[in-house]
């Protein structure tokens, strides 16, 4: 089985306004809701991160790349999780717009106290957002500890990683 990266592009279903799209998960695990407070929480999810909530009943194809990825953020954190599962989050955007969405993760993460499994070639970006770090190569684990791993990295492959250029020089 070949797994494919989606990105927010293909995720959002073009049939359905954003305020549909983010609140879609709420029909299902709070049934009990009324239409009017999932309304209420589409507006809030939005508001958090940085959506104009007038924006709610437009569709997925009139916002940019960087809305589109704060759409899907806010459609997983409408739900209230505690562990979010982000592969790749800041791959498709480019870097001004990558910071800004590593700065609102961290924002999120603090104010609802999520746990993050943060998937990245981008060992840079992991190092912003982890506590503690798994590096992984073909399948099988490398290095793994707190993520200062990264100050003096035991394994050939982490130091390789970390020489390459990113956003954010952390190595």
């Amino acid at each position: 089985m070949r797994l494919r990266k989606i990105h927010p592009r293909g995720s959002l279903s073009p049939c359905m306004t954003v305020g549909e799209i983010i609140t879609e998960g709420l029909l299902v695990h709070e049934p009990q809701l009324a239409a009017r407070e999932r309304e209420e929480a589409a507006i809030k999810a939005l508001e958090e991160v940085g959506i104009d909530p007038v924006m709610r009943n437009r569709f997925p194809h009139e916002f940019s790349g960087s809305q589109r990825q704060r759409i899907a953020i806010a459609r997983a954190t409408v739900l209230k999780p505690t562990v979010i599962v982000l592969d790749e989050p800041t791959s498709a955007l480019d870097r001004s717009v990558q910071k800004q969405i590593i700065n609102l993760l961290r924002r999120i993460q603090e104010s609802h106290g999520l746990s993050y499994i943060f998937i990245s070639h981008d060992l840079a970006v992991v190092k912003v957002l982890a506590d503690h770090t798994i590096v992984m190569k073909t399948g099988r684990v490398v290095e793994e500890g707190p993520t200062e791993v990264f100050r003096d990295p035991k394994s050939d492959y982490t130091r390789a990683s970390c020489a390459r250029p990113s956003i954010l020089r952390t190595c």
